[in-house]
Parts: structure tokens; C-alpha cells; sequence
């Protein structure tokens, strides 16, 4: 079997979207298109075409492209099964357990819902890859719009379970920014100094960051490391459960 292709579509000012192409089956599809026209000049600049949309949420920056893209290819769409209404033009809606291949190449679809409530991955387990959306960034995770610190703390150790091999593929191009509050929390960390020195020169180059891996992310995340002893001086919560310690720091961030 022929591995996925994996192609970083950048859109709007910060939204990265992914073409996902089973070569061996000419099955393509596009993950959280939140405009047409930048996913059209992939395409057409590959020769490929799109046969499927993924989508992770609901959320218009992700969606956007949504209708135009079907009408040009006749994609089919699919999202959420429990957040069904509010995504366009959406056809076939998955959760998790549902069975999803994307030609020969299958995809386990986990629900790691907060950002939103019925938020979900996208893990191509075989071909070392994972679709997190809004809800794991690359030294950070999404804002609590419709959930709550229990949920996302939930929603991100389903992720780390994940193989630290497997790269992970967000929706945002945060991790400069990510990575200078991580730094607030964790300056010891040697994992997370070397990585900035890294992402620096990337930006410097405006180069993407990502995909990262869930082992880096382990590594250098800090809200992944609850239970980083240097992260709990810091914010002097020595004692605090792993959801308390979670929340500061989702706290903190949110007005960083």
C-alpha cells in the first residue's frame, strides 16, 4: 500500500489546511479548508484532485471552503456527527469508533472535544499521522470556547496515548508565540529552550513549524507537563490536581 501524501496548504492570515492524497487509490482530500482559492492552486499545481473534505470542527476559519470546494470537485464532506448542523454542507458524519478510510488508508477519528464541543481528530495511525484542529497546537492548545478545563485536559491525554513518533498536524501557525509562554512556566526545560532556538529560525525564515510529533509535544508543551515539577513551582501549585494546574495555566495563557 502506497503511503498517504501529505501536503501544508497555508490560508488566511495564520490556518494551515492539509491536502491528504492515497496515491496508490488517486483519493484526496483536504483538512479544515478555511478558504477555496489557496486549496484550488494546490491542486492544480499537483495535478490532483479532491474527492474528499475533512473538517475537525465547526468553526469558520476551518470550514470556509467548505461549498466551493464541493461544487468544483464534487468532494464529499466530512465532520462531526454530533456537531452535524453547523457544519456546511457536510455529508457523512463521523465519531468516535466510526470506521473512516480515506481509499486504502484508515483513519481512527477520536472525539477531543472544549474548543468545541463535538471537536475531532483525524489519526492515520499506520501512516504516522495525526489532525488535531484547534484542540493541540504545537506547544500550545486551543481556548475553552465551549468547554471546560476537565474536557480539554480529557481530550489531550486521549492524544498523548498516541505513538510519540506520530506527527502532528494542527490548524494554526501559533508556535512562536506558544513557545515564549511555555518559557514563562518552564525556562529549565532543555528540550524546550533548544526547540525555540529552532522555531525562531524558522519564523525568521517564514518557514512553518509544523508538524511536530506527540513525543516533542510531550517533551515541550506545557500543557501536556501538569505534572513538570518546575511548572508547578512556578505557578505554585505543588499539591493541585492535574486538572487545577491545567486550568492556570489555560488561565495565564489566555491573556499572555
Amino acid at each position: 500500500m502506497t503511503a498517504l501524501e501529505i501536503e501544508l496548504v497555508p490560508c488566511l492570515r495564520d490556518n494551515y489546511a492539509y491536502l491528504v492524497r492515497d496515491a496508490g487509490d488517486g483519493v484526496c482530500a483536504i483538512v479544515d479548508p478555511s478558504e477555496a482559492p489557496p486549496v484550488r492552486a494546490a491542486l492544480d499545481s499537483r495535478g490532483w484532485r479532491l474527492t474528499h473534505i475533512l473538517n475537525t470542527h465547526h468553526h469558520w476559519d476551518h470550514t470556509g471552503g467548505n461549498a466551493e470546494l464541493k461544487e468544483a470537485y464534487g468532494a464529499t464532506v466530512v465532520g462531526p456527527e454530533k456537531d452535524r448542523a453547523r457544519i456546511p454542507a457536510i455529508d457523512v458524519g463521523v465519531e468516535e469508533g466510526s470506521p473512516f478510510a480515506l481509499g486504502s488508508r484508515r483513519a481512527r477519528v477520536i472525539e477531543i472535544p472544549a474548543h468545541t464541543r463535538a471537536h475531532i481528530a483525524f489519526a492515520f495511525e499506520d501512516d504516522s499521522a495525526v489532525f488535531t484542529g484547534d484542540t493541540l497546537f504545537a506547544m500550545g492548545c486551543g481556548r475553552l470556547f465551549e468547554g471546560t478545563p476537565e474536557m480539554m485536559w480529557r481530550s489531550l491525554s486521549k492524544l498523548m496515548q498516541l505513538n510519540e513518533y506520530i506527527r502532528v498536524y494542527c490548524g494554526h501557525e501559533y508556535t512562536l508565540a506558544n513557545g515564549r509562554f511555555a518559557l514563562t512556566l518552564e525556562p529549565g526545560n532543555r528540550d524546550l529552550v533548544s526547540r525555540m532556538r529552532e522555531v525562531e529560525k524558522l519564523r525568521a525564515e517564514n518557514a512553518p513549524t509544523i508538524p511536530s510529533t506527540i513525543g516533542l509535544e510531550k517533551r515541550t508543551n506545557p500543557f501536556l507537563r501538569v505534572q513538570s515539577d518546575e511548572i508547578r513551582r512556578t505557578l505554585n501549585m505543588r499539591d493541585a490536581s492535574e486538572v487545577e494546574v491545567f486550568a492556570e495555566m489555560r488561565a495565564r495563557k489566555d491573556v499572555f
